[in-house]
């Protein structure tokens, strides 16, 4: 049975059109009350189930947060309200309190004029994909709420920043600190605007932050881990060591040098790869996706690490690093996991190991990744209508039969639809920039003619 409504990371949309609807919301806490805070845990006398709510800074975070709060409530189940938190605090807090379920309001590097929910299990851990349909079977059927005496309450949380704050600093080795370090801090303008830089200060960095005064309207605008440009002139007109974006939720990094040079995900997976080396001795492999560039690929097998390709989305990292007992593995956007930390990937977590490697070797991030030359890869995305058939296209199938022919060896073409926008993303690698560029416009240009 195929998902109707959730894709590869919750639901998610543009506000107002379904599913992103009060009223469809509203009915999504009910159909995932019943389903999240059922069982015997919850059937016992006296217990009371709790589901957390977290959000990102979008306007609409008020009324999706209202909507999900009655459904909640009216399927007898309590609600306790974090406010802005980061998508990685909210599945620390949901383990940490030992909820029933989490739940956060936000669509990530999307602009604020989307919106999401994606929930995560009492274990900290995204749901898996059989409990997204129950609660899709759920979806359909009647509303019935719970008698007066049975709806569920709503509380806040009013110390959530302070714990969340307090468990990243935990990940940090004690035998270190930032004192000395300068760092420019870019929170999006998301969830992380009053947590990062408190996260980096009270372990001894001098802060320099930007992207921290939301307005319901600018996250992710021209800011953050999607947008790095702003960090790269902030670090150089500032003069500092370091910079560290997140994105709209905080799940993501991306890092700067003194010298402006951008590291992405799959570079800094590297890193921590050659820091469990050095640390513990060996480490026996590392999982990334299709889109992982294959100069890192290369590398790691160089380094005696096994490499494992997933999907696309970090829930597909994450299931390949537990079917694996693994630990590590990371997208290029960002979405760095270290199962050994989290249960999921977190951004400010992420950047604290890479900046504890990078304290242990002595070294600067250019020169622990001093040999490994990206192969140029353009990536281009291609909006399409959400009918396209794009996979039965024989003009499309052509396109790509022919870049891949003419690369060769020499490259590798990727097509994959988004899993939370009408989008096909087309991507092609290549040792020439020049060939990548080329043979990614040629088959985006098939695919326009055939999906507009």
């Amino acid at each position: 049975m195929t998902r109707r409504y959730f894709g590869t990371d919750g639901i998610r949309g543009k506000v107002g059109d379904s599913p992103i609807t009060p009223e469809f919301v509203l009915r999504l806490g009910y159909a995932a009350g019943k389903v999240l805070a059922g069982g015997d845990r919850w059937n016992k006398k006296g217990a009371r189930p709790t589901i957390l709510i977290g959000k990102d800074t979008r306007v609409s975070g008020y009324m999706l947060e209202a909507a999900l709060e009655a459904g909640f409530a009216s399927a007898g189940v309590d609600v306790m309200l974090a406010g802005p938190m980061p998508t990685p605090g909210v599945a620390y807090l949901t383990r940490a309190l030992r909820l029933a379920a989490g739940v956060v309001i936000s669509a990530s590097h999307n602009p604020y004029y989307d919106n999401g929910i994606k929930f995560f299990s009492a274990d900290g851990n995204k749901l898996p994909d059989e409990v997204e349909r129950e609660i899709e079977v759920r979806l359909e059927q009647p509303l019935e709420c719970a008698s007066s005496e049975n709806l569920g309450k709503a509380r806040r949380l009013d110390d959530a920043a302070g714990r969340y704050i307090e468990f990243c600093k935990s990940t940090f080795p004690v035998k270190y600190d930032l004192h000395g370090l300068k760092l420019v801090v870019d929170c999006a303008h998301g969830a992380a605007y009053h947590i990062a830089p408190h996260v980096f200060h009270e372990l001894g960095a001098e802060i320099v932050p930007i992207g921290i005064q939301p307005n319901g309207f600018n996250i992710n605008d021209g800011v953050g881990a999607t947008a790095p440009g702003a960090l790269i002139e902030a670090v150089k007109a500032s003069g500092a060591d370091l910079g560290i974006a997140l994105d709209g939720d905080a799940d993501r990094l991306q890092i700067v040098d003194a010298q402006g040079r951008l590291f992405n995900g799959d570079e800094l997976l590297y890193v921590l790869v050659l820091d469990r080396i050095a640390t513990n001795g060996k480490v026996a492999g590392a999982v990334g996706t299709l889109m992982t560039n294959l100069a890192v690929e290369l590398a790691l097998r160089n380094a005696g690490v096994e490499f494992v390709r997933a999907a696309v989305g970090d829930r597909y990292v994450l299931e390949k690093l537990h079917e694996r007992d693994w630990e590590l593995g990371a997208e290029g956007s960002g979405h760095i996991l270290s199962l050994d930390r989290h249960t999921t990937g977190d951004g400010i977590v992420s950047a604290l190991l890479v900046l504890a490697a990078l304290q242990r070797s002595g070294k600067t991030l250019a020169e622990l990744l001093d040999g490994v030359t990206l192969f140029p890869q353009t990536l281009i995305n291609v909006r399409m209508r959400p009918d396209a058939d794009w996979k039965n296209s024989g003009m499309i199938d052509d396109a790509i039969n022919a870049a891949r022919t003419a690369l060769g060896n020499q490259g590798r073409v990727l097509i994959r639809a988004s899993g939370t926008e009408p989008v096909l993303r087309v991507m092609v690698e290549a040792e020439d920039a020049g060939a990548a560029h080329d043979h990614a416009e040629a088959i985006a240009n098939t695919v326009r003619t055939v999906t507009a």
